[in-house]
C-alpha cells in the first residue's frame, strides 16, 4: 500500500512514581505485526533536570526511519525543552525545538519560530513518536490530578480518560492479572488505547503514524501477547462509536424515502420522483410517487429535490483504526474492499461492525501475503509452495473473500498461491512484485491490479515519461488485459498526492481540508514533492490519468479505491479525477457501484437500487451527475436500512463540518 492509515504502538515504561522509572530501556516496533524496529531512551539526572535521550528508528520496506529526540522536564515532570529531528515515516520529517522559559515558551517547526504564553496544564509532545514522549505524557497527567485536557506544544490539545480494567492472558505466558487501559484523544487523528499494569508501569499503547498505518510498540518480554491486543483494541475502538452513537437498531426496521430522483446505476438513467419502501434493511418496493401505501409506524425520508445513490464502495481501503468507520460512512461509502490488514486486527473490527457493535461499512477482507527479504510487509510470508496454500488455506477459512499479493513474493510463489485460491474460490489481486512483469503476474493466476503504476509499466514510454495511446504497443498491452479479464483499481488519488507540489494549494485537491481533524491536516500538508520535482512528474502524471480513460474505453472493468488518502473524502476525489480523465459523470460513479459488485459477484446483493438489494443508499442534497463535485453534498447515508446523519458522524471522529 502506499498510504496507509493507522499505526499500533505497543510500549512498555513506568509511570508511577519517578524514582520507579529505569534509567534505560527499550521497546519493540512493528508493522502488520512485523517486528520492524527498536526504540530505546537512556534517563540521566542532573539537579533537579532529568534528561530523556531517545533514539528511535524501524525499516519500513526496505526504508529507513530514524528519529532522534531529546525531552527535558523537571523531577516533578514539569516540561523544559523537547527537541526532536528525523523521520516519522518513509514520507515525512520532523524538526522541531521547544524551550519553556519563565512562564514563556519558544517554538520552532523546522524554519519557523515564534514564541508564546505558557498555558497552564501544557506539555510538549509533537506526535506519535518517539514513545517515551507519550509515557512522560501519561505521567505528567497523572501527577497533575488527571485534569480533561492538556495542552500540547508546539500545537493542539490532548485528552485522556480512564475506559476500564482488563486481564490478558496467554497459554505460553504466565496471566498479567489486571490492566488498567485508557484513552488518549488528540495526539493523532483518533483514539489511542493505552494499558498499565497494577504498578503503572505501560505495556500498551496503539496509535496511528504519520503514515496512517499502524505501528505495534511493545514491551519486549510481553511481544507474544501482542495479537491479543491488536484484537482488544480493534474492539474496544468499535465500541467507543456504538455507544456514544447510541444507534438503536430496530427503529428504522420499516423505512420510506418518498419523492426523491434514483440513479439507476444499472440503466445509466434516473428515475425522477420515486418512492422507496424499505424493510429490515432491503428494498421491498421501488415505484413512482405515491404508487404504493406508507406502511403505518414506517420512519419517512422526504427525499424531494434531493438525488438518491446506491451506497458507494471503496475498492482499495486500509481499514486500520476505528475512526475510518464513520468517516466512511460520512462519505457516503457503505462497503470498502481492505486491501491488506493485521490478521487478527481487521477480523476484529468486521465482527464488532457486523454485530452492529461499532459503526463503519460493509468489508470485504482481502488476505496480505508477501514473500522474505528485507522489503517485505507483515508476518504472513510464503516462500515455498507448502507456505503458499497454507496461508491461502488460513484466510479462506476466516472469511476472507480475496488475496492480496504483496511486492517480495518469488514468481513460483505467486503461481501457487493464485492456484491454491482459484482452486478455493478467491480472486487474487495485489501488486506485482518486484521481480515479476505484469503480464507475468496475470499470466500466473492474477485477476485484479492494484495500482495504475503497474498498468503504466507495461507501456511504451516517450523520453518525457508520458504514453501515446495510439502506439501499436500500447494498444497490444491494454488488448492483453482485455483477453485475461483483468481487473484494475487505479488509486489516481494516491498519485496526485504523491506528485504534488508541496506549494500548491490542497483546496484543489481536497476542498474539505480545512474540516480535517488537525492532525491530518499537518500530515496531509507536507505531503508532495518541491515545485520543480512535481512539474517533472506531470507528463507521467497525465499518461496515467489518461489510462484510466483508455481502460474503460477498453471495456477493462475500471473500479474506484483510495489506499486511504483523506479519510472518505477520498473517493470522491477519485472519482472527480476519472471525470477529469474524460469519463462521464455516470461512469465515474459506476465504478463504485455496479462495477465493484460485479467484479466481487455481489449484484444480485447490492450495487444498485432494485427490489430485493441491501438497502445501503446515499442521499445527496444535489446531483453529481451536472457535477460530479456534488457527490460531496452528502445528506444523509442509509447502511443495512439504518439511516445516520453524515455530521454527527464527522463530528465524532474530530472533522470540522
Amino acid at each position: 500500500m502506499f498510504r496507509a492509515t493507522l499505526l499500533s504502538a505497543c510500549l512498555c515504561c513506568s509511570i508511577g512514581a519517578f524514582a520507579q522509572t529505569a534509567d534505560s530501556g527499550s521497546f519493540y516496533l512493528h508493522k502488520f505485526a512485523q517486528n520492524i524496529g527498536k526504540e530505546t531512551y537512556r534517563l540521566s539526572r542532573n539537579g533537579d533536570r532529568v534528561t530523556y535521550d531517545i533514539d528511535f528508528k524501524f525499516t519500513d520496506r526496505g526504508t529507513p526511519v530514524p528519529l532522534k529526540a531529546q525531552l527535558v522536564t523537571t523531577n516533578d515532570l514539569e516540561p523544559i525543552s523537547l527537541f526532536i529531528r528525523g523521520n516519522t515515516s518513509r514520507f515525512s520529517v520532523i524538526n522541531d525545538t521547544i524551550r519553556i522559559r519563565n512562564k514563556r515558551v519558544s517554538i520552532r517547526v523546522d524554519d519557523s519560530v515564534h514564541s508564546e504564553v505558557l498555558k497552564p496544564m501544557t506539555f510538549p509532545v509533537a506526535g506519535y513518536s518517539p514513545g517515551t514522549v507519550q509515557v512522560a505524557l501519561l505521567r505528567y497527567w497523572k501527577k497533575h490530578g488527571e485534569p480533561r485536557n492538556i495542552s500540547m506544544l508546539p500545537s493542539g490539545t490532548v485528552s485522556i480518560s480512564r475506559q476500564g480494567m482488563d486481564t490478558i492472558k496467554s497459554n505460553t505466558m504466565p496471566s498479567i492479572t489486571v490492566l488498567r487501559r485508557y484513552v488518549l484523544s488528540g495526539l493523532v487523528w483518533g483514539n489511542e488505547i493505552i494499558w498499565t499494569d497494577p504498578n503503572d508501569n505501560l505495556v500498551c499503547l496503539i496509535t496511528n503514524d504519520a503514515e496512517g498505518d499502524k505501528l505495534e510498540m511493545m514491551r519486549t518480554d510481553l511481544e507474544p501477547l501482542l495479537p491479543e491486543f491488536l484484537s482488544r483494541a480493534a474492539t474496544y475502538g468499535m465500541q467507543l462509536f456504538s455507544s456514544s452513537f447510541n444507534a438503536d437498531n430496530t427503529k428504522n426496521k420499516v423505512l420510506v424515502i418518498t419523492g426523491g430522483n434514483i440513479v439507476d446505476v444499472e440503466g445509466s438513467s434516473t428515475l425522477n420522483n420515486y418512492d422507496l419502501l424499505i424493510e429490515d434493511g432491503i428494498i421491498k418496493q421501488l415505484a413512482q410517487a405515491g404508487s404504493f401505501q406508507v406502511p403505518a409506524g414506517a420512519t419517512v425520508i422526504d427525499a424531494r429535490g434531493k438525488t438518491i445513490l446506491p451506497g458507494l464502495w471503496d475498492m482499495h481501503a486500509h481499514f486500520e483504526q476505528a475512526e475510518w468507520g464513520p468517516a466512511y460512512l460520512a462519505a457516503g461509502v457503505t462497503t470498502v474492499r481492505d486491501c491488506g490488514n493485521e490478521f487478527v486486527y481487521i477480523n476484529a473490527v468486521k465482527s464488532a461492525i457486523d454485530a452492529h457493535q461499532g459503526l463503519g461499512p460493509f468489508i470485504i477482507k482481502a488476505g496480505i501475503i508477501d514473500g522474505p527479504g528485507p522489503l517485505g510487509l507483515g508476518i504472513v510470508r510464503a516462500s515455498t509452495k507448502e507456505e503458499a496454500i497454507k496461508a491461502v488455506d488460513m484466510y479462506k477459512e476466516n472469511g476472507f473473500a480475496q488475496i492480496k499479493i504483496y511486492s517480495s513474493v518469488t514468481p513460483p510463489v505467486v503461481k501457487a498461491i493464485c492456484d491454491e485460491a482459484h482452486r478455493l474460490g478467491l480472486s487474487v489481486t495485489g501488486h506485482i512484485p518486484q521481480n515479476m512483469s505484469t503480464r507475468a503476474g496475470i499470466d500466473s493466476g492474477m485477476t485484479m491490479v492494484n495500482h495504475m503504476q503497474f498498468v503504466y509499466a507495461m507501456m511504451k514510454k516517450k523520453p518525457d515519461r508520458s504514453v501515446d495511446l495510439q502506439d501499436s504497443a500500447n494498444i497490444a498491452a491494454l488488448d492483453y488485459l482485455l483477453r485475461n479479464n483483468v481487473v484494475i483499481d487505479p488509486t489516481m488519488g494516491v498519485y496526485e498526492m504523491i506528485f504534488r507540489s508541496v506549494k500548491d494549494n490542497i483546496l484543489d485537491m481536497e476542498p474539505n481540508f480545512y474540516n480535517l481533524p488537525e492532525p491530518l491536516q499537518s500530515l496531509f500538508a507536507s505531503t508532495g514533492m518541491p515545485p520543480e520535482q512535481a512539474k517533472g512528474q506531470q507528463p507521467r502524471f497525465q499518461s496515467m490519468l489518461g489510462l484510466v480513460k483508455a481502460l474503460y474505453d477498453k471495456g477493462i472493468p475500471v473500479v474506484a479505491g483510495t489506499d486511504m488518502g483523506f479519510p472518505g473524502y477520498s473517493l470522491a476525489r477519485e472519482l472527480e479525477l476519472y471525470v477529469m480523465a474524460g469519463l462521464s459523470p455516470m461512469e465515474a460513479i459506476q465504478s463504485a457501484t455496479i462495477v465493484p459488485a460485479q467484479v466481487m459477484n455481489m449484484q444480485k446483493q447490492t450495487g444498485m437500487i432494485r427490489i430485493g438489494r441491501q438497502a445501503d443508499i446515499l442521499i445527496l442534497s444535489a446531483d453529481p451527475l451536472q457535477n460530479i463535485r456534488n457527490l460531496r453534498k452528502v445528506w444523509k447515508v442509509i447502511r443495512d436500512g439504518q439511516v445516520y446523519d453524515p455530521a454527527l458522524l464527522h463530528k465524532m471522529v474530530g472533522f470540522k463540518n
